[in-house]
């Protein structure tokens, strides 16, 4: 018996032996840091701890410290986590009876955000020279996150130390009234995103001339576009429309002190306008553009009070307001007879028609009144290319030019186009092209703002000749003068002067 106790208590030993051999037993620690801020090393307070796999969560103190207990032992990753804080993980080993210490240097959430571009200045180019004291700055920047930028415009001049700064700016376009004339100016542009450090564009410098007030406009070809310029009267040019793209035919109103022109849009032509220095550019016509057979001869007028504009489209003349609303029909032509220019009287009380045949030949000039009813004829019937048009003050003087060679071919090539001025209370028209040289055209002609000169175009009767603007006075017999006639701006067409 005794000895069958002794095997059966061995045998419960055995089994108790191997049960404890097969029960995992874990140990635990703990799991102690600070979170502090990324540069400064200040700490954070009320910062989320926690563990994957999980464990217990707490917040730091006061002073950033935190302490996980009763971690059982292995491998974890620790989390910090608090609002406007990037979130942070860091590992950590837990071995039992020990202590693991973690720091953890938190960034704000806005560290990895991007800065904005450096401001692009598009507007006035550099080296440029203004017209008008009146200046409309134009830049661009972008955001990589699209936070939103604030702008700030600094310009400096080359005369004292006066600075100019224009802050909290929200668009990319800004406008400065009364700058000096005569001065250079040096203009620069700093954007923000409340985030990241500014940034700061380029220095780019620009000229307002002497005179802002004695400016005529004219169109010159730059890169195979036709760009329109405006000068002063010693010849001082400033680019008003982009290289980019055509725009021609400028035509002033001092009543609404806008330029309208000619421009391409969508593959049409249409009638824009902008301010007397290139700036607020819009387009006026949509649904009906201008229209006829021959671009480079095209015209429209203003209205004197500048509230709309007449247009061609082929044999229709159009008027619409300045605004764009309204497509008022005032004249139709014959469905074989084209529209080339137009030119409304002072006072509106007629409106001056240049009309041709589909080839730009058999021309007639004519007045109409403002129900579409013709009322005087000034020329028809004439071989040769018909041109002009303009209108004196005082509607007694009608100008425009004839190629009195009579010559007519495809393109409608010159050989001896001159200028002439109807006198409509003696039914007669004077010459002033007198002077001419031989073997050039004049045409484009345009009453001086004191109508006792002309501007004008003239070019060798070459096919693509250069084509230069000049001036021309006379006197009250229209008499001119060699002399007269003043070369004002080389490689320069299609001018206007209010």
């Amino acid at each position: 018996m005794k000895i069958a106790k002794i095997i059966i208590i061995a045998f419960i030993g055995l089994l108790i032996s191997c049960s404890e051999d097969t029960i995992d037993t874990f140990g635990t620690g703990q799991i102690t840091g600070m979170v502090v801020a990324d540069g400064s090393n200040e700490p954070i307070e009320n910062v989320k701890i926690s563990t994957n796999p999980s464990s217990s969560t707490v917040f730091t103190n006061q002073t950033g410290e935190f302490v996980l207990e009763d971690v059982q032992e292995g491998e974890y990753s620790v989390q910090a986590m608090k609002d406007g804080f990037v979130t942070t993980f860091e590992g950590a080993t837990v071995r039992p009876g020990s202590e693991v210490n973690v720091i953890f240097e938190l960034k704000l959430s806005t560290a990895n955000n991007r800065a904005p571009s450096a401001p692009k200045l598009l507007s006035p180019e550099d080296a440029a020279t203004v017209l008008d004291n009146t200046v409309e700055f134009v830049w661009k920047s972008t955001d990589p996150e699209g936070d939103s930028l604030r702008y700030q415009l600094e310009l400096r001049n080359d005369r004292n130390d006066e600075i100019l700064r224009f802050s909290d700016i929200v668009d990319t376009t800004f406008t400065v009234s009364n700058l000096n004339n005569a001065y250079k100016y040096f203009w620069q542009v700093k954007v923000s995103d409340s985030v990241n450090a500014t940034v700061i564009s380029e220095v780019r410098s620009f000229n307002v001339l002497e005179s802002a007030s004695s400016a005529y406009y004219f169109v010159r070809e730059v890169n195979g576009n036709n760009v329109i310029f405006s000068s002063d009267t010693e010849g001082n040019a400033a680019s008003l429309t982009s290289e980019s793209k055509t725009n021609f035919r400028p035509r002033k109103n001092t009543a609404v002190e806008k330029i309208a022109y000619l421009g391409n849009s969508g593959g049409e032509l249409h009638l824009f306008a902008m301010n007397y220095n290139g700036s607020e550019k819009r387009q006026i016509t949509n649904s009906i553009p201008v229209n006829g057979i021959d671009f480079s001869r095209i015209g429209f007028s203003w209205s004197d009070d500048g509230e709309s504009l007449l247009f061609p489209n082929f044999n229709k003349l159009y008027k619409t307001s300045i605004s764009g609303g309204g497509k008022d029909i005032i004249y139709e032509a014959p469905s074989d007879r084209y529209i080339m220019d137009i030119q409304e009287s002072e006072n509106g009380e007629f409106i001056g028609i240049l009309e041709t045949d589909i080839n730009g030949f058999s021309g007639s000039l004519f007045l109409i009144n403002q129900q579409g009813e013709k009322i005087e004829t000034i020329i028809e019937g004439k071989a040769g290319v018909l041109g002009g048009i303009d209108i004196s003050v005082n509607n007694r003087y009608v100008l425009y030019t004839l190629d009195v060679s009579g010559y007519e071919s495809a393109g409608a090539r010159q050989l001896n186009s001159k200028i002439f001025v109807y006198d409509r209370d003696r039914n007669v028209a004077f010459n002033l092209s007198e002077e001419k040289p031989n073997g050039t055209n004049d045409f484009d002609p345009r009453f001086a703002p004191n109508e006792a000169s002309i501007i004008f175009v003239n070019s060798s009767s070459e096919a693509e000749a250069i084509k230069s603007i000049y001036q021309v006075s006379y006197d009250e017999n229209f008499d001119t003068f060699e002399e007269d006639r003043e070369l004002l701006i080389e490689n320069a067409k299609m001018p206007d002067w209010e």
